[in-house]
């Protein structure tokens, strides 16, 4: 199968793997192919030989197969990522891992897999890098003299409680030290794991330490099945709120992104069951479409909802400017332009109908502990504890 980009011309990044006919879609997997990356020097053109996924000579395509999920692991020298970004409301993130098994075809982190050389389609998805040293390195920069606390938030770029976490726990060993030190922080998921740390997370919400926000961008399961293929269940989701709530933490909503004739017209009723589950804040970011993200998108759109793919995407450069994506600080969370204007109102007069409120959580950053410096282990067996 010959491979033609159908971009817009807009678009910055050469849509090497935008198919003319799209790929079949595969259960459990939102990209289907092995997506080039920008950094690439090599390019490929796939050719239906009947080879193709374990096909045969006769030239009949194959089932599409599904790849395992590989972990790597990971020795950290830091852990704590500051943020440039003026539209982003925290000053520091921590992510206890590199790419994520719940394969969002949305997810504008795909484009970091670039930087390991490894695909932002199906590698994003299957390859996940650990961090396994993360609490080990975040205690030090805690005990360092020159760490001042800040505004922090946990799983900024992917989920710390994707599936592999249930077995790792690297995000839990991170836990127990921002609750040793007394750090304020918040948190983004939309696993419902979170609740197997509610020993923690509850006694540090009641204290002003930690508030929590659950992503739901979709309560139709048939679209999160196709949309975030490995994440939790829509409704789970909203009993994962309640649960968040029961124990005293404060928990808002995201309803991110919104994207045109898909999940935009949920957004009332999203903030309406989020709100009825405990939820006391929500905010919203409509569709990005980074780098690598765009053919990847538009490819699904061919394979789910080939009737509508036009319209999104025509609707989509409408709020761009004219493009398919808008890196500018000031209107890449909000696009521009009457029907982005429309959706903030929106979602602002839901808001307001059901008592969400748009600010984030103000967390005390006044309680912060320096935690004691780990201690170093010298051949000979001895330690050296807090000498500096």
């Amino acid at each position: 199968m010959n491979q033609t980009s159908h971009a817009h011309p807009s678009n910055p990044v050469a849509l090497a793997g935008l198919a003319s006919t799209p790929p079949a879609a595969l259960k459990g997997r939102a990209v289907t192919w092995m997506v080039a990356h920008r950094f690439e020097s090599l390019g490929r053109q796939p050719e239906a030989d009947g080879w193709e996924q374990g096909g045969s000579s006769d030239g009949q395509p194959a089932s599409p197969l599904a790849s395992p999920v590989t972990v790597m692991h990971e020795q950290v020298r830091s852990i704590l990522s500051s943020n440039q970004s003026p539209d982003i409301g925290f000053d520091l993130s921590i992510n206890p891992y590199r790419g994520c098994e719940h394969a969002c075809i949305y997810c504008y982190a795909r484009p970091t897999h670039s930087y390991l050389d490894l695909s932002p389609g199906q590698d994003f998805e299957t390859r996940i890098i650990a961090k396994d040293n993360a609490a080990q390195v975040l205690r030090q920069s805690l005990a360092s003299a020159a760490y001042e606390p800040a505004v922090l938030n946990i799983g900024s770029v992917t989920d710390p409680y994707q599936p592999i976490e249930r077995k790792l726990r690297i995000t839990r060993s991170i836990l127990e030290v921002m609750h040793e030190s007394r750090h304020a922080f918040s948190m983004l998921t939309k696993a419902s794991l979170i609740e197997r740390d509610l020993d923690v997370l509850g006694e540090m919400g009641r204290q002003g330490l930690f508030a929590a926000y659950v992503s739901i961008p979709t309560l139709e399961p048939s679209l999160a099945r196709v949309m975030e293929p490995r994440a939790t269940a829509p409704a789970r989701r909203l009993r994962t709120i309640e649960a968040l709530a029961r124990a005293g933490i404060p928990v808002g909503v995201s309803v991110s992104p919104v994207i045109p004739f898909l999940n935009e017209p949920e957004i009332e009723t999203i903030l309406q069951q989020a709100a009825n589950a405990g939820a006391t804040r929500a905010f919203s970011v409509v569709l990005r479409l980074p780098w690598e993200v765009n053919p990847m998108f538009q490819t699904w759109l061919q394979q789910h909802f080939p009737q509508r793919a036009g319209r999104v995407m025509a609707r989509v450069r409408e709020m761009r400017g004219g493009k398919d994506n808008d890196a500018q600080f000031k209107t890449r969370m909000t696009g521009q332009g009457v029907w982005a204007q429309l959706v903030r109102q929106r979602f602002d007069k839901a808001c307001a109908r059901h008592g969400l409120n748009r600010q984030r959580f103000e967390l005390d950053l006044s309680q912060f502990v320096r935690p004691a410096k780990p201690s170093v282990v010298f051949s000979h067996g001895m330690s050296q504890g807090s000498l500096f």
